[in-house]
């Protein structure tokens, strides 16, 4: 099946048509920036415009900066607060007059990792993936099943946010060497390593690129490698994820 996945994030708004049984992208990406603001009205104008660069009518399928319960953006993380409360689905839908299925931006690169990346050999047991730039996302799969919106990142260490000490964005800022930042990040692993005895961490963003400046600072016992999707991970698993509510709707 050939589903349009979009990405939509604090600075750049990202879609591209996926091949859902190889989790290839049929398409070339196409991103624009996000509106100043980020509220809806201006960011219907220019999800509009992906969506039209496409020519696309059929199931569309959103990964989005929020908690994400049946539809409706609980959260906004790096968006306007406008967001909060807003039926994210129906938004989607009556923008582009096709159903329209929307899961946090996390959850949606986890689901590319398990389904086509560094977790498709661990469908059982528990796999945590961190997504790590502006702040840190998370997914949290067990036996290969999702647990959706854990929000990892805002995990309290010594009176902080796990995102205030190890995100990429406080690494740049407080221009902080790889060996430092790679044991702020060490101390965020090793509480949820005692929490939840993974099987396997993955760890994508930016900072995925540069993972060979960060392993050998780590001292966590569980696997931990970098994600293999990249920056396509969740245009990809939001088309999976479109799939899935295609096929248990039809």
């Amino acid at each position: 099946m050939e589903i349009l996945g979009l990405d939509i994030g604090g600075t750049g708004i990202k879609g591209a048509i996926v091949n859902t049984e190889t989790g290839s992208l049929i398409t070339d990406r196409q991103r624009i920036p996000t509106p100043e603001g980020s509220a809806p009205k201006d960011m219907a104008d220019a999800i509009s415009k992906i969506i039209d660069f496409f020519g696309y009518r059929g199931a569309i399928g959103c990964g989005f900066p929020a908690v994400i319960q049946h539809g409706i953006a609980r959260t906004a993380a790096n968006i306007s607060d406008q967001w909060t409360g807003m039926n994210v689905n129906k938004f989607l839908t009556d923008l582009s007059g096709s159903p329209a299925f929307t899961l946090n931006d996390a959850d949606a690169a986890g689901i590319a990792e398990m389904k086509f990346g560094a977790g498709r050999e661990y469908q059982q047991g528990v796999v945590i993936l961190l997504t790590i730039g502006t702040g840190i996302g998370s997914a949290i799969f067990s036996d290969g099943v999702l647990l959706p919106n854990t929000e990892f990142g805002h995990l309290q260490i010594r009176g902080k946010d796990a995102e205030q000490r190890a995100s990429d964005a406080v690494r740049q800022l407080k221009e902080m060497s790889w060996r430092k930042w790679a044991l702020a990040l060490d101390e965020f692993l090793l509480i949820l390593e005692g929490l939840f005895s993974p099987d396997l961490f993955v760890i994508g963003g930016g900072v995925s690129k540069k993972w060979g400046k960060v392993a050998p600072f780590l001292t966590i016992q569980t696997n931990i490698v970098p994600a293999q999707s990249l920056n396509q991970a969740g245009i990809i698993g939001a088309a999976l994820y479109a799939q899935d509510q295609v096929n248990r709707s039809g």
